[in-house]
């Protein structure tokens, strides 16, 4: 990992592109401006210049992580290079893993692929004339 210049800035948008968090630096941008990013519990904005120690809340989807920034970076690299620019607090991995744990306790969503075939019409129609003899 190289250390960066004094000189340089470090924008909050780049620094949560090189960490990984967004897929594309335009996601974590969007991300900052919907308040789903905050820094230090206040919302900024993408261009707001990010020091070593500050402490970032990122939600992503139902996901939350509190990270602290150990290091400060502008590119993208590996996930392990990626991984120490920050360290997440314990607290955010424990909600994370009984968040997990939630949703694995939940039932799979049921999907179909379209048009059910002969086969599945005919298993519909017999659940259905099954339960009418019921009433």
């Amino acid at each position: 990992m190289q250390f960066p210049d004094a000189t340089e800035k470090f924008r909050i948008d780049k620094w949560l592109f090189a960490a990984r968090f967004f897929k594309t630096r335009s996601l974590a941008a969007e991300a900052i401006e919907r308040g789903r990013v905050t820094l230090n519990d206040q919302r900024v904005k993408p261009a707001k210049v990010l020091t070593v120690g500050d402490m970032l809340a990122i939600r992503i989807g139902k996901v939350q992580y509190v990270v602290k920034v150990l290091a400060l970076s502008n590119k993208r690299g590996s996930a392990p290079q990626a991984q120490q620019l920050y360290s997440e607090t314990i607290e955010s991995c424990e909600q994370r893993e009984l968040l997990a744990t939630r949703l694995k306790a939940q039932p799979q969503p049921f999907f179909t692929k379209g048009r059910p075939t002969k086969r599945d019409r005919r298993e519909i129609e017999r659940f259905i004339s099954s339960g009418e003899d019921e009433f």
